[in-house]
């Protein structure tokens, strides 16, 4: 145990969760909760290596760096694409969390990994975690984890089905007797819409708009089916014309045209996990439906797009974004119950 120099209550911070999202890093102390919810962004100068701003200090960089600084997102597809970059933003995350304690015990962290990561990127996953101060290193499937921050009973032999639609990739999975009975991953996720919304004023109003902006209008009226009240808003950009910069009012209905690819690549995975998944567990799925949980699931109308093509129930847990840590959190509480979730 270590005890806060502060007059603050002690916590057991030798056991840790992550969440290392391709968009946010989120971090669970045993007995305390989250107490960290960053943007997975690190700016570095390109001549010396230096960090110049990890986490939302970072983000507000974002297409606004001089030439000698870059902003990078070190996670792609929510695996590790710059593995020096990921371990010194995951070192500064695990320090802030670790410094105030008297004694520096290395910690146990819980890492969560998509479901299809490969040998390769777990390894990578692992030795971030080693060099960033990491003492043991377990790994849990993020839709395992999801399905457990959302109350799902995934130790039963009843059938429960989980999409977790985060900014790298979507993560579908029908869960029974903790183990995943089969899955399926895309890598598509918020990400991919941004990217869309981007080609699509490009292409559309002849408007260069960065990330933050696409971002921006996706949150603000972006929405994968019609439902409630239509919503315009102004995009601000460069015009590839003049080279000037230029505002001009974008409709939601041309942002949900926009965003209807990678919106239909996460309905056909949802589509290929339910053609594969057993029957008696799809007769548990009808009576009890699905559960979205991640980022993504917040996009308006997705859950009732992916109830229209599926015919089944869809619920979208109250605090999606945390649902994956939240469930790595369960797992710290009550070890003995969830030990087969875990990998080393």
């Amino acid at each position: 145990m270590r005890w806060r120099l502060s007059l603050d209550s002690w916590i057991p911070a030798n056991e840790i969760a992550v969440d290392l999202g391709t968009s946010n890093t989120l971090i669970y102390v045993k007995g305390e909760g989250i107490v960290l919810n960053e943007p997975s962004v690190v700016a570095i100068e390109k001549a010396s290596g230096v960090v110049k701003g990890i986490g939302l200090e970072a983000k507000r960089m974002l297409g606004r760096t001089p030439d000698g600084i870059l902003a990078v997102r070190p996670l792609k597809d929510g695996v590790i694409a710059d593995f020096d970059v990921t371990e010194k933003m995951l070192r500064y995350f695990l320090s802030s969390i670790i410094q105030k304690h008297v004694f520096r015990v290395k910690p146990k962290v819980i890492v969560c990994v998509p479901s299809g990561i490969t040998e390769v990127e777990k390894r990578a996953v692992r030795d971030s975690a080693h060099s960033a101060g990491a003492k043991e290193v377990y790994m849990v499937a993020e839709p395992m984890a999801a399905a457990i921050g959302v109350g799902l009973p995934v130790e039963t032999p009843t059938g429960n089905m989980v999409i977790d639609v985060g900014g790298g990739t979507t993560e579908i999975a029908v869960i029974a007797l903790s183990g995943i009975v089969s899955d399926t991953s895309v890598r598509t996720g918020g990400d991919e819409l941004d990217q869309a919304i981007v080609q699509f004023m490009r292409k559309n109003y002849n408007l260069l708009i960065g990330e933050p902006t696409a971002e921006a209008i996706k949150i603000a009226i972006g929405s994968a089916a019609p439902v409630g009240e239509e919503k315009e808003m102004e995009a601000k950009g460069r015009d590839l014309v003049s080279g000037i910069p230029k505002v001009v009012r974008v409709h939601s209905s041309e942002i949900r045209e926009a965003v209807q690819e990678p919106i239909q690549q996460i309905v056909d995975a949802v589509r290929r996990a339910l053609e594969i998944t057993p029957p008696e567990l799809a007769s548990d799925i009808v009576d009890r439906g699905i559960v979205m949980a991640g980022g993504g699931a917040l996009i308006r109308g997705l859950d009732v797009l992916l109830s229209q093509e599926t015919s089944l129930p869809i619920r979208v847990d109250e605090d999606p974004l945390t649902c994956v840590v939240r469930g790595v959190g369960r797992i710290l509480d009550d070890p003995e119950k969830y030990r087969s979730v875990l990998t080393t």
